[in-house]
């Protein structure tokens, strides 16, 4: 699937952040930015700006959810990790049909990287996200430990992680923004809750 780049809005900046600025480079004009574009594949994606292409590996990148600011106000962002180790900062104003390439990322990220995941906890790994870790048998933060059993749910609550376990929902102080393949977290998080509660 391709997806090209919005008109500019008059007046404003396409760029807001140093990272975007980085990736377009000095002298940019109306003609570099009009011929961005976001290709998705069933690996990988591409993004194209001026004469840089920007190689995205699904199952190897580091995915973050953001707010920046744009020419719009502030808006949602991802934020990856390219094949050569560059942050790429794509903008839910960037590209058109942002309700289709923003899911369709995260589902291929998770697709790819949470068969390994799973392999790795099932050898008896730690798996770190951030602050956030898990293991076949407990999730954690900071000095907050919960069996797998415990749980019910984690979810993204007002922008940060919220987890319910034992009846009650509690709020971790963890910035749902600061977590690394977050998404991956959830779909490893759901299967393990229910893989829990089938063995009880």
């Amino acid at each position: 699937a391709t997806y090209r780049a919005l008109p500019t809005v008059p007046g404003g900046r396409w760029t807001a952040t140093a990272d975007v600025r980085r990736l377009l480079g000095a002298g940019g004009g109306p003609a570099t930015r009009a011929a961005a574009r976001l290709d998705l594949y069933e690996h990988g994606m591409t993004f194209a700006v001026g004469r840089r292409i920007h190689v995205i590996r699904f199952d190897t990148t580091v995915v973050r959810r953001r707010k920046v600011l744009s020419a719009r106000g502030i808006t949602r962002a991802l934020v990856l990790v390219d094949v050569d180790g560059e942050r790429v900062v794509l903008r839910c104003g960037d590209f058109g049909r942002w309700q289709e390439w923003w899911p369709a990322i995260r589902r291929a990220v998770v697709a790819a990287q949470t068969p390994r995941a799973l392999a790795a906890l099932h050898q008896g790994a730690r798996l770190a996200f951030g602050p956030l870790w898990l293991t076949a048998d407990e999730v954690g933060c900071g000095t907050t430990v919960l069996g797998w059993s415990r749980v019910r749910r984690i979810d993204v609550l007002n922008g940060f992680v919220a987890v319910r376990a034992d009846g009650r929902r509690q709020v971790w102080a963890t910035a749902a923004s600061g977590i690394p393949n977050l998404c991956v977290f959830q779909a490893l998080a759901e299967h393990l809750v229910r893989a829990a509660r089938d063995g009880d």
